[in-house]
């Protein structure tokens, strides 16, 4: 049978869908070094379309499984990462959370059509907003204390099965051995509850997301990549905590689909982003006063081998221009005249200075002089809409493969470790991808964008308005 004609029929049987989210799963790994060792993932690919997927930016997990599941744009959401500038205020800041969220999900799409979700540590979905269906937040959750789950009840049936649900492990952190293990024991209790919640709940839409491996991935990079500056050497005693992890979730995932019948639901497996080495921090803030954008008014602690959070410095505000977040990917904002409360910057000049300082931080080289392929971008230009707490820079150093630390007092602005605490990789651009249809027999060969995930599930369940005001395409 020709593949176009199984893929329609693939769709005219699908009945559920469900989705593994591996939170930074890279291509690479997934589909290549590790395959063989994932028995249950590999005969899932010889029946799926699959191949990378091309993430946003930034490529962080807020956004982007928010990207994925609205098909709206970071910019339309309104959020660019993690935490986000109050207002114009110089210091203080917000925490991405779910009320953020105005935009509808394919959740909200569904059970405006009297279809039923279970939805899994998808972020941001703390606090739990109502949905059709059973929701249990995600790592941004404070602890098991607060109630994490849609319906409320369904927090006690989770605290029966598995004890303490754990929604993250603190993974910066020199004690490897606890990191190892709360990574294990957290992803063991989640899929005790998602194998509990496929059998026990109505769904016709099931998605989960495993945190955990993004975590490992920051947490053990460096005794796993020969080629990081950090590698230990072989025979480490963690060169196989990422092999053994990925083993792991292959065991889960193939006891978890033994309870779905693949003659009527289609199973994908996507990442919000990938992962590759980190090669240092760069001091973002550090080059800004080095530079005369930053005005410091000590200028002596800067280098003084004291450490210290940009808050804790004194900035001469009515003489600087720029400053600047750390992060995997750096935010930049300009100080403007009216905007800011102690602004600099003309707004008829905002413009030409942000193109100055943009290209400045091109210029920038690493550690021996050699050149960056540094990227900026500005928010409105990549976005639509550019909504909300936007940074005015968006800097890649040396597209990804260094980090920005927003804190000052070290001897360099070229830092061989992270400035908060043990991480050694960065995100990367491209996450993965798979697409199993009920009666899919072969492989191919596929490559789309995070935006076109919504509008192939919308397609999948028959749902076609939504779609025209999103970002991405079906791939069906």
């Amino acid at each position: 049978m020709e593949f176009g004609k199984k893929v329609r029929e693939g769709m005219e049987n699908t009945k559920r869908v469900f989705v593994i989210g591996l939170d930074s799963a890279p291509p690479e790994l997934l589909f290549n070094r590790f395959i063989d060792d994932m028995p249950n993932v590999k005969r899932l690919l010889e029946k799926s379309v699959y191949g990378p997927m091309q993430t946003g930016i930034p490529a962080i997990t807020i956004p982007m499984w928010m990207v994925m599941v609205t098909g709206k744009t970071p910019g339309e959401l309104g959020l660019y990462g993690f935490r986000h500038r109050t207002g114009y205020s110089y210091t203080d800041y917000w925490i991405a959370h779910s009320r953020k969220v105005k935009e509808p999900t394919l959740w909200d799409y569904l059970g405006e059509r009297g279809k039923e979700s279970i939805i899994v540590g998808v972020p941001p979905t703390y606090p739990p907003k109502p949905i059709k269906g059973h929701l249990v937040s995600c790592f941004i959750t404070p602890d098991a204390s607060v109630d994490y789950t849609y319906p409320k009840e369904l927090k006690g049936e989770i605290e029966r099965l598995v004890g303490e649900y754990i929604f993250d492990v603190p993974f910066r952190k020199e004690a490897k051995d606890e990191v190892k293990e709360g990574i294990w024991e957290m992803t063991e209790k989640r899929f005790e509850v998602i194998r509990y919640l496929l059998q026990e709940k109505d769904w016709d839409y099931f998605h989960f997301v495993e945190i955990g491996l993004d975590r490992l991935h920051h947490a053990f990079w460096r005794y796993f990549d020969e080629n990081h500056h950090l590698y230990p050497g072989k025979g480490n005693k963690y060169e196989n905590v990422i092999p053994d992890y990925y083993k792991l979730l292959d065991k889960e995932i193939g006891e978890t689909l033994k309870l779905i019948d693949l003659d009527e639901t289609a199973v994908f497996i996507v990442s919000d982003h990938g992962i590759k080495a980190m090669h240092g921090n760069f001091a973002v803030n550090q080059w800004l006063a080095e530079e005369g954008l930053l005005k410091v008014r000590n200028p002596e602690v800067l280098h003084d081998g004291k450490v210290k959070r940009f808050e804790q410095i004194e900035i001469d505000w009515k003489e600087t221009t720029a400053w600047g977040w750390g992060g995997y990917y750096s935010r930049v904002f300009l100080n403007v005249l009216g905007r800011e409360k102690e602004g600099k910057i003309p707004l008829s000049k905002f413009e030409k200075v942000r193109d100055e300082v943009a290209e400045q931080i091109k210029s920038i080289r690493g550690p021996n002089g050699e050149k960056w392929d540094t990227k900026v971008f500005y928010p409105e230009e990549i976005y639509p809409e550019a909504k909300g707490s936007k940074p005015d820079i968006m800097v890649y150093f040396d597209n990804l493969n260094w980090r920005a630390a927003g804190t000052v007092g070290h001897p360099t602005n070229y830092l061989p470790e992270n400035d908060t605490g043990p991480d050694d990789a960065n995100h990367s651009e491209f996450g993965v991808f798979s697409m199993y249809l009920p009666g899919f027999d072969e492989s191919r060969a596929t490559q789309l964008t995070i935006y076109d995930f919504a509008p192939t599930i919308l397609r999948l369940f028959g749902i076609e308005e939504p779609i025209k005001s999103m970002h991405g395409r079906s791939i069906l």
